[in-house]
């Protein structure tokens, strides 16, 4: 059973980081997937068949990830020019059928101050392998900070997340691949 108030522990007895954190059900497995601050990680992998006994997998996204640009107007950054990391919040991955690919949204902050306010996007070709960070932008130049995602039965995937300066919170449809905001289809409690 699961109880808050204690320090939970994977399966070898070490405390669990996946903080902000998401979870999946892929090939009888649940993943659960957050932010751990620690060294040079920014995100961590545990999986589990019963959501109590949690198995560490991989620091999938570290400052030392394989970095690939995917569109433009992204900037790819997992380090400040001083060598310091950047703040990757709130990660979250939905599985994309059509491209195989697991696919992550997070909150992406310059690591000096909170004014960026945009989304990182990263992937890989397993749950819980090494992801490919495909850099941070700003969806229709709108701010972006606490986030989630959405996945319908048939596939289509929404990315909401909170705006102009936490005042907004906006809903956006995701193009084909999970890659990119196709649309933005909805502004909720305008500010």
């Amino acid at each position: 059973m699961l109880k808050n108030g204690i320090v939970w522990k994977d399966t070898q007895g070490n405390p669990l980081h996946a903080h902000g954190g998401y979870m999946i059900f892929h090939d009888g497995y649940y993943y659960w997937y957050g932010e751990d601050r620690r060294d040079n990680f920014y995100v961590s992998c545990y999986r589990s068949q019963n959501l109590t006994d949690w198995e560490f997998r991989n620091h999938i996204l570290t400052t030392n990830s394989k970095m690939e640009g995917y569109r433009v107007r992204t900037t790819l950054m997992l380090t400040t020019e001083d060598g310091n990391k950047v703040n990757l919040e709130r990660p979250k991955v939905l599985y994309n059928k059509k491209t195989n690919k697991f696919v992550m949204w997070a909150h992406f902050e310059n690591g000096k101050n909170y004014l960026d306010a945009a989304v990182a996007i990263a992937t890989c070709d397993t749950p819980d392998g090494d992801f490919t960070y495909h850099g941070h932008f700003n969806p229709y130049g709108y701010m972006s900070r606490d986030c989630t995602l959405y996945q319908e039965e048939d596939g289509t995937a929404y990315f909401i997340s909170a705006s102009r300066d936490n005042a907004d919170l906006h809903v956006y449809r995701l193009s084909d691949d999970y890659m990119n905001v196709d649309c933005l289809v909805h502004r909720l409690w305008q500010g």
